[in-house]
């Protein structure tokens, strides 16, 4: 091994300074750590979906370095899922970002007030008020196109058409692709959108939304309510509902800054 002395007359090894220098190097340029304080984040799937429709975020938030956990709601009722949910939070270390998508911006606006949650951040979805049925939100906008021939069967349970899905739901995605998402959807119980909200986190916990401007299953102005309503940091994009889908990098961009806001507000050292 090639050594040097240095002024003192202390042997030194060149070979160990250019491996630690090398590894330092390494260091910098792998995916940084998740901050001080927070690393957990919550993703929770809406109607007609499961928690594979994540699957294009999830890598995108692992390779920052968080435990990213997708819950899998039953999607039977409200209190089911919020149940759901809340067990999976019961499972982190530490605070958590909740993230909610459609149906499941109910589902984070009752379960977020658990004290682990240091943000919310709502994903073309529902950010009900307390005491609102989630069926009565959208009656003052036009009806979304998506619902025009729901599939109701003899268990209340209700799917979406593939041609629905196709042309109103996830029409930014390759045909291909939209065709999964048809194929593998969650059914719905009707009855769940009959539920009244009675916790209300956004009023209480620092909130985003991201407005997908293309969306055929909830009006886009009815969705700029809920984030002007909320004071919600609020990113528009020009996207179908499955949004995290078909613009993943810019879903999970919204995520990683509730992430650093909401630790920058002193909220995520809770535990």
């Amino acid at each position: 091994m090639m050594s040097v002395r240095n002024g003192n007359g202390t042997r030194i090894q060149v070979a160990a300074i250019v491996a630690m220098a090398l590894s330092a190097f390494a260091a910098a340029g792998s995916a940084p750590a998740p901050p001080p304080g927070i690393k957990n984040i919550v993703l929770v799937h809406g109607a007609f979906a499961d928690g594979s429709s994540w699957a294009k975020v999830i890598p995108i938030l692992q390779a920052k370095g968080y435990n990213v956990t997708a819950v899998q709601n039953p999607l039977t009722s409200l209190a089911d899922d919020v149940a759901a949910t809340q067990r999976t939070l019961a499972q982190q270390d530490g605070p958590v970002i909740l993230v909610g998508h459609s149906w499941a911006g109910v589902v984070i606006t009752e379960a977020g007030i658990d004290p682990k949650v240091a943000g919310l951040v709502y994903v073309a979805a529902f950010g009900p008020d307390q005491g609102e049925v989630v069926g009565d939100l959208g009656k003052a906008y036009p009806p979304p196109p998506a619902f025009t021939a729901p599939i109701v069967d003899a268990q209340g349970f209700m799917t979406l058409p593939t041609e629905a899905v196709l042309k109103h739901f996830a029409q930014d995605l390759p045909p291909a692709e939209a065709r999964v998402v048809a194929a593998t959807q969650g059914p719905v119980s009707v009855s769940a959108f009959g539920s009244k909200v009675s916790n209300v986190a956004w009023k209480t916990k620092p909130s985003w939304y991201i407005v997908s401007a293309q969306d055929g299953a909830i009006a886009p102005d009815e969705e700029r309510f809920f984030a002007k309503r909320m004071k919600a940091t609020t990113t528009e994009l020009k996207a179908s509902h499955v949004v995290m889908l078909s613009q993943p990098q810019a879903v999970a961009a919204v995520i990683l800054d509730a992430a650093a806001k909401a630790r920058s507000r002193g909220v995520a050292g809770m535990h």
